[in-house]
């Protein structure tokens, strides 16, 4: 039905005084949000003049359920609140990482092996802030190297998995009190590799994440202990200082769990990815109609033909034990696809049964979790 003139003269001019309140309500928003950083700007500085964590879940926690509950008091959505705070939060965070103070008494020079890389570029740049001297050692360095790493406080070694073994085995001595350490996303070998070749302090990390984020804060750091770990100390306080969480694994129980985090998942989206290619899938036909989750699984596979191949490869070439992982996976999909064929659904149901089971109350939390995730995917549907 169509709206008369003098109808939308009349809705125009009801409107234009409540728009112009709603337009001096953001901009008291604006104003308050400025406020914020410059405090928590002034947080980031005690933080770091203490060498505080950038990053204290308790405190998040504790500002977020008093908000909640304060919302709920005056009839408004605590789920939007959180939502506003978690993400004025990640921004303030941001702003505390001006500068990093350095958590080793008289710093030091830190080699990063691989440094040229992207993850290397990324921990020189945190290391540089925090006021170590950092040293960057690529394949033309290396007639240099014994001099280049002959004062280091910290050798890093940030190279491609396929070359780790080789560039450990070929470290010239380092000084005694050196840690030596590797951001390799496998750790059995390199680990034992670098106890090999160093008497001095050794620690295997793995940083779970890419150097694509803006930050790492909540980022986890998975933490592999090797030798005189009173000496590497520093090392783990200056990951609390960047705001990472760091998980102790051994390095056994760290490759077991990646061939599920990542080689297993990179392989099945590698196969989801090229079977739409084999079947011409219309790309923009499927994102046109595609709900929020599907959009996501999309993007994640996407993400994962966006990156470097040989990367991807090694991580899913790490390990032969992944070839047995991703067989019976092959079995299991067997078998459930004969129950569809068969149209099985009280099969279905049972196998079903057997996911529900195994996650249990996980279940119900992953379900809340995804409903924030497929919300702010709409959101950000254009």
């Amino acid at each position: 039905m169509a709206i008369s003139t003098s109808a939308q003269a009349a809705s125009a001019a009801e409107l234009a005084p409540l728009r112009t309140q709603i337009d001096a309500i953001d901009s008291q928003l604006v104003e308050l949000l400025a406020a914020r950083a410059k405090v928590t700007a002034e947080v980031g500085r005690v933080k770091q003049q203490y060498a505080l964590p950038l990053y204290v879940p308790e405190r998040e926690l504790s500002l977020l359920k008093a908000r909640r509950e304060q919302a709920e008091h005056i009839g408004v959505s605590a789920e939007l609140v959180e939502d506003v705070l978690r993400r004025v939060m990640r921004e303030s965070y941001q702003t505390q990482e001006t500068g990093f103070v350095c958590c080793r008494e008289g710093g030091g020079k830190v080699v990063i092996v691989g440094g040229a890389g992207a993850l290397g570029q990324r921990f020189a740049s945190l290391f540089t802030r925090s006021g170590y001297q950092v040293v960057v050692l690529e394949t033309a360095d290396w007639p240099n190297a014994t001099a280049i790493v002959a004062d280091a406080a910290l050798v890093l070694i940030a190279v491609p998995i396929h070359a780790t073994l080789q560039v450990i085995s070929q470290l010239p001595p380092l000084p005694a009190d050196c840690v030596l350490a590797d951001l390799t996303s496998v750790k059995a070998a390199p680990l034992q590799t670098m106890l090999a070749q160093h008497n001095g302090p050794v620690l295997g990390l793995h940083p779970m994440f890419g150097p694509d984020i803006s930050n790492i804060v909540k980022q986890v750091v998975v933490v592999c202990h090797g030798r005189n770990a009173d000496h590497y100390q520093w090392l783990l306080q200056q990951f609390k200082v960047w705001g990472a969480v760091l998980s102790e694994k051994t390095a056994e129980q760290h490759d077991e769990l990646m061939q599920l985090i990542q080689a297993m998942r990179h392989f099945s989206s590698l196969v989801y990815g090229v079977h739409l290619a084999e079947e011409h899938a219309d790309l923009p036909q499927l994102l046109e109609l595609s709900s929020p989750i599907y959009r996501l699984e999309l993007a994640m596979i996407g993400r994962l033909f966006a990156q470097n191949a040989e990367l991807y490869a090694d991580i899913m070439l790490s390990s032969v034990a992944v070839t047995g992982l991703l067989q019976r996976y092959q079995h299991r999909f067997n078998q459930l696809s004969h129950l569809l064929a068969a149209r099985d659904k009280a099969g279905l149901m049972a196998e079903f049964a057997k996911g529900q089971q195994f996650f249990g109350e996980l279940a119900g939390q992953f379900l809340q979790e995804s409903r924030r995730l497929l919300q702010k995917a709409s959101d950000e549907r254009s």
